[in-house]
């Protein structure tokens, strides 16, 4: 069988996919893929491959400059129509919203036959539900790398001010040229750094979501994970510099991040608690109608305070005693409470997921919480096994010169807090603090480690 943490770029995008000890066929319909300096000279290669020659260039003004200005005089020079779409500038950065999507889709012209997007996480996202709701393939040529979703097959879009995960299509091809993002702010540099250092916290996550739900997992898929995350944390010096060689291995990273997402057919190898407290951050922003940071640098930052109480998980034990009461006396009307306060408008969405997953039911309830008692040692030599020490995540993203604390991307004790107790609302994903909630300890925690 295929070992997945030693392949390269090529390898992952094989016709057919590969058989897996798991039962699954993992596999990633990308038919094109370069990443290297002076990529983007093989757009026109690309559109061949693909068998397309009508394409939708999608950008926003930033992208236009940082690579659409190139896309389409390689276009122009190789004799190909070509119908462009600016976004245009609404805010300090595109939103991955309605009205950008509904923007996209009353400036095209039927006959165009493929969505070539310019740009990075929004930009692809609106084009993956574009092309999916056409039945159209897209490409992107990438012009930062700060997110991993630019070989998944999922889009993350804010629905009705609700931060939310959409399945639908991955790029036919893709495009990540070195000499164009290395020069992408450093900001998003961060952003990409962030999100990376993640995924040993996803994996971990995964794993024990295994244990205490029986959730599906697959170790082959989770060791890409794991060797994109070693490889990356290796280069931190580097990443101030625009090292090219950094620069690749963190966008090799984020690829393999996407090709994970699109084997294991969900996004959990690469999101976990530290991507719900970027999400909640965000959903508490849109319902204030305030600005908010990028995901990646939200990530990052909430990485380093998964890591912290992870680190006390570690010498933890749970007490039964505490969490047959706590199972006992749940207030259903406390929770409801605790819900509107936090979530606002967008409460009923969340009432929604609630009744449809029923993670608050008594017999499941009952269930988690026996397995995770029985099956401690087991969560506790997974923890122990993934997460790299704490120290060695803060001085990688410290030598970066990234933020670190909540106070450093402008957000307050109270929401720092918020976002952890009510992660588990936001999703039907069993997170750490799903766990900490089974038994009774997820209201402790909380205000041990975010006092309000």
């Amino acid at each position: 069988m295929a070992d997945f943490s030693k392949m390269n770029m090529q390898e992952f995008a094989r016709e057919g996919g590969y058989d897996c000890a798991c039962g699954r066929n993992h596999h990633v319909g990308i038919k094109y893929l370069c990443v290297r300096p002076g990529a983007i000279e093989t757009v026109p290669e690309a559109l061949q491959v693909l068998g397309a020659s009508y394409p939708y260039v999608v950008c926003d003004h930033n992208t236009y400059e940082a690579a659409g200005k190139k896309v389409i005089a390689l276009l122009e020079s190789a004799g190909v129509k070509y119908r462009l779409c600016v976004l245009p500038v609404r805010e300090e950065r595109t939103r991955p919203e309605e009205l950008e999507l509904g923007t996209v889709a009353m400036h095209a012209h039927p006959d165009c036959d493929l969505i070539l997007g310019v740009g990075s996480g929004v930009i692809n996202d609106i084009c993956k539900i574009y092309g999916f709701m056409t039945g159209k393939p897209n490409m992107i040529v990438g012009t930062a790398p700060s997110m991993d979703g630019y070989a998944s097959n999922s889009s993350s879009m804010e629905v009705s001010n609700v931060k939310t995960t959409i399945y639908t299509q991955l790029p036919s091809a893709i495009i990540l040229d070195i000499d164009i993002i290395k020069n992408a702010p450093m900001r998003m540099l961060w952003a990409g750094f962030g999100d990376i250092m993640a995924k040993f916290l996803s994996v971990c996550e995964w794993k024990i979501s295994n244990i205490v739900t029986g959730e599906y997992y697959c170790d082959n898929v989770a060791g890409i994970m794991r060797s994109a995350a070693n490889k990356v944390i290796e280069i931190a010096p580097k990443l101030t510099a625009r090292d090219p060689e950094a620069i690749q291995i963190i966008a090799e990273g984020l690829i393999a991040a996407g090709v994970a997402m699109s084997y294991a057919e969900m996004s959990r190898p690469a999101s976990g608690l530290e991507h719900h407290f970027s999400h909640m951050w965000e959903m508490m922003a849109l319902e204030r109608g305030e600005p908010y940071d990028l995901h990646g640098i939200q990530v990052g930052v909430a990485t380093l305070i998964v890591c912290r109480i992870y680190d006390k998980l570690k010498k933890f034990t749970p007490d039964r005693e505490k969490a047959e009461a706590f199972l006992k006396n749940f207030d259903e009307k406390a929770w409801e409470a605790n819900v509107e306060r936090v979530f606002g408008k967008t409460a009923p969405e969340i009432y929604a997921i609630e009744k449809k997953a029923g993670k608050n039911s008594p017999e499941k309830h009952k269930a988690r919480m026996e397995a995770i008692l029985a099956h401690w040692d087991e969560i506790h030599q997974t923890m122990m096994e993934e997460l790299p020490d704490y120290d060695r995540i803060y001085e990688a993203m410290k030598v970066t010169g990234m933020p670190m604390e909540p106070a450093d991307i402008g957000i307050g004790a109270q929401d720092v807090h918020d976002a952890f107790v009510c992660s588990r609302d936001m999703r039907d994903r069993y997170l750490m603090s799903s766990m900490l909630w089974d038994i009774g300890e997820l209201e402790d925690f909380a205000n041990e480690f975010f006092p309000v």
